[in-house]
């Protein structure tokens, strides 16, 4: 394990139990990224733990995932592009948890769970190791790219998950107030 590895596994046991304070996000573009990686990922488990446990199975059509299926998506991607960072991981390729389970406390965890890896490692991450040289899926880029993809991907399965809870009847909880 990389010294980075290992620290980011330290930080990651700490961050599971307890969220950052906003003075600990780190300046600059590590911060940043960090900024937009929590709004996206804190809305994506608000959903999670709104949409109900007989939801998780939904798919809007065959051969699309289902609500655990995206939300156990983003948890093994995250999981997946951190060792592209220096991050190991249990697992064998990014869609690992996919089809693990459906059950919402399990899949809530996951989620949580990986968050939180991410976190650490933004945490760990210094601003001079952004631009060092990786691969993430079989092409050339940096540190700073993979943080990039991890907080681009959350996003685009915040929307997707948007567009799952609204279907199935469920009112994101932070544009509740309005109602």
């Amino acid at each position: 394990m990389t010294r980075f590895g290992a620290l980011a596994l330290t930080c990651t046991v700490a961050a599971v139990a307890a969220p950052l304070p906003a003075q600990q996000i780190p300046a600059g573009v590590r911060g940043e990224i960090l900024a937009q990686f929590n709004d996206a990922a804190d809305k994506l488990v608000q959903l999670a733990e709104a949409m109900p446990q007989d939801k998780f199975t939904w798919r809007p059509s065959a051969g699309v995932r289902s609500v655990s299926e995206v939300l156990l998506h983003v948890a093994g991607s995250n999981d997946f592009m951190l060792t592209s960072v220096g991050v190991s991981s249990a697992m064998r390729g990014e869609n690992d948890l996919e089809y693990s389970t459906t059950d919402k406390t399990q899949v809530i965890a996951k989620l949580k769970e990986s968050n939180a890896r991410v976190r650490a490692a933004l945490q760990a991450m210094r601003d001079a190791d952004l631009d060092t040289a990786t691969k993430l899926f079989g092409g050339d880029t940096t540190y700073r790219g993979v943080c990039l993809e991890l907080q681009s991907h959350v996003h685009e399965h915040l929307g997707q998950m948007i567009a799952y809870a609204r279907t199935n009847g469920v009112v994101p909880p932070w544009s509740r107030g309005g109602q």
